[in-house]
């Protein structure tokens, strides 16, 4: 049983990148799809959808496909998780700052849903520091 889903999707997605797979599956969530959502937006996922598979329980999963350049390597190179289950951070959209000098993102859960750093700073909304990625 995962405790902490946030940091074994970042992994799964950091493992499959540094073995060139294509894709990851990955049990459902709102959440966790509403982060794959924003990773497709930055362009670290080339496509992000669910899933259904019927048969004595209904069973969802998410099917999330790497993006990668036209020379084969993975746009995603790595991430961190920061707040986790034992330890939560949160940020204000003050401190919200560049990832990597501005190559890589912060994801932050805020009350207006799954943002990255720049939107934090944009819309002046903070929330808790979920991981980096670059």
């Amino acid at each position: 049983m995962v405790t902490d889903r946030v940091g074994d999707f970042i992994i799964r997605l950091q493992n499959a990148a540094a073995i060139g797979k294509a894709e990851v599956s990955l049990p459902y969530s709102e959440h966790l799809f509403a982060i794959a959502q924003k990773l497709k937006d930055l362009g670290y996922l080339s496509h992000a959808e669910v899933t259904v598979k019927e048969g004595d329980e209904v069973k969802k999963t998410i099917v999330a496909a790497l993006s990668y350049n036209e020379h084969g390597v993975a746009k995603l190179r790595g991430v961190k998780r920061i707040s986790k289950p034992g330890r939560r951070l949160y940020v204000p959209s003050t401190a919200a700052h560049k990832v990597k000098g501005g190559t890589g993102a912060r994801i932050i859960s805020s009350p207006a849903g799954i943002i990255s750093d720049a939107e934090a700073r944009k819309t002046h909304v903070g929330g808790e520091n979920l991981f980096e990625i670059w």
